[in-house]
């Protein structure tokens, strides 16, 4: 199972006061050496934490593949197009949020969706979609041609706090989604809301192959370093 750290709330700290510190590619790197498979960071239209020159310091320093989430917005499609991060993640995305709310309506947006698609494509950057584990948003992300799509797991991570069973549905729902997904040829990452006590039921699931994570790696590092955090998480999906 690899692991993507998400890195965007250390850029959320350094914004906290406008300097130059926490630094996130220095946290990329930390992240890098304890055994990171790949980075993950969200390029909002409100740059409110990972700016554009991040991106770009990020893409020059790491020897792991850099995943940039965005939305479709154009100012973020123009950033990502001339960076050229070896992959981008099609999420959904609304100024008041705290944080992604759910996945990308694929079916209903396929038609803005291909050209985007086909324009990073062109540029050999790898495509996935952030998704619910829903049979037809499945189909549509393979209509449109990309490499992979991302499941998000915010019902099954809400579910776990809750009753048994809806965390057993939750667990199922992504198993059913994963397994189909790859057996129509689209590589299966998952994340949202995933942490210490949640990541093993899904890091069971055999046809997911990557575990994107962010928060709850970062609120570890508050307590025992990144690299230790890495580490831990690291050790939960093995």
């Amino acid at each position: 199972m690899r692991l993507g750290v998400n890195i965007d709330h250390i850029a959320t700290v350094r914004q906290a006061r406008r300097g130059a510190w926490p630094d996130p590619v220095e946290a990329a790197l930390i992240c890098q050496r304890a055994g990171a498979t790949s980075v993950v960071c969200h390029l909002r239209e409100d740059r409110r934490h990972i700016r554009d020159e991040d991106v770009r310091r990020l893409k020059r320093a790491l020897s792991i593949p850099l995943n940039l989430e965005i939305s479709i917005a154009p100012s973020v499609i123009k950033t990502a197009l001339a960076i050229r991060p070896d992959q981008i993640t099609l999420v959904p995305e609304r100024r008041q949020e705290l944080t992604t709310e759910g996945g990308l309506d694929a079916l209903t947006l396929r038609r803005r969706l291909q050209p985007i698609v086909r324009r990073f494509q062109q540029r050999r950057i790898a495509v996935s979609l952030f998704v619910e584990p829903a049979i037809s948003q499945l189909d549509a992300a393979r209509a449109l041609g990309v490499e992979s799509i991302e499941l998000h797991t915010g019902r099954y991570a809400n579910a776990a706090a809750a009753a048994a069973a809806g965390r057993r549905a939750s667990v199922q729902a992504l198993q059913r989604a994963a397994a189909y997904a790859r057996g129509t040829g689209l590589a299966v990452a998952a994340g949202h809301g995933i942490g210490y006590d949640n990541v093993q039921p899904i890091a069971r699931l055999r046809d997911i192959e990557e575990l994107n994570i962010g928060f709850s790696i970062i609120s570890r590092a508050l307590w025992v370093g990144l690299d230790r955090a890495v580490r831990e998480m690291r050790r939960l999906l093995r």
